[in-house]
């Protein structure tokens, strides 16, 4: 069983118990549901949503946050003896999905 769902404007293929790190939620730890569900299929039906499915959820849990890999911005001028460097870490928040539950 699998569903594909919209958190913050971005989709996510998702499957039962599974961790995925999606972008920085503002909830804190604890259980979340989310309703925005474009897609579910289970093991004989497969229903889409126009845009979203009435009635289907998925349940999951909030697992902490963590930072992502360090992007790093260059800027150099030539000849100008100007130089300057940016670093960004994303924070990324663990979701574990727990059920979908189809209408």
């Amino acid at each position: 069983m699998f569903a594909i769902v919209e958190i913050d404007k971005k989709q996510y293929f998702v499957e039962k118990d599974k961790t995925y790190k999606v972008e920085r939620l503002s909830q804190k730890e604890g259980e979340i549901t989310l309703d925005k569900v474009l897609l579910v299929s289970t093991d004989d039906k497969l229903s889409l949503g126009t845009p979203y499915i009435s009635g289907a959820k998925i349940k999951a849990v909030i697992a902490g946050e963590e930072k992502g890999n360090k992007v790093l911005s260059y800027k150099y001028r030539r000849r100008k003896k100007s130089r300057k460097v940016r670093g960004h870490r994303q924070i990324y928040t663990l979701l574990k999905i727990s059920d979908i539950i189809e209408k």
